[in-house]
């Protein structure tokens, strides 16, 4: 059984070179903005886990990419930084050739991290 770098890799490999250039982007900005993260495939797409819980994952469609921030009430706080993408319930679409700032995609991840942390126990 291949480990998870290897499935993700096999993931992106299988995408058209410009979805894939964004999507390898946008996975390095997750990985430095949550070090503390583990990767894997969860539910057919690479994602990130944190302290057990899934932090955020990508994808891409045909004529899209998708960050998915997994948190509706996440992207609500940040509207006004996500003026001009697609967004829906907790992702965030956008094209390849115009791909979300790093800053935002960190600040993103910062706060998904801050949501899981609030709601642990003790």
């Amino acid at each position: 059984m291949p480990d998870s770098d290897t499935e993700i890799e096999v993931f992106l490999a299988a995408l058209p070179p410009d979805s894939r250039s964004a999507l390898e982007d946008l996975r390095s900005t997750i990985r430095e903005s949550a070090p503390d993260t583990t990767e894997r495939i969860g539910y057919g797409v690479p994602a990130f886990y944190y302290r057990g819980r899934p932090l955020v994952s990508y994808g891409a469609a045909k004529n899209h990419c998708s960050f998915y921030v997994q948190s509706p009430t996440v992207l609500e706080a940040h509207r006004a930084d996500l003026d001009g993408f697609d967004t829906s319930k907790g992702t965030v679409r956008f094209r390849p050739d115009r791909t979300l700032p790093a800053a935002l995609v960190s600040k993103l991840v910062r706060a998904r991290m801050a949501e899981i942390d609030a709601a642990r126990p003790g």
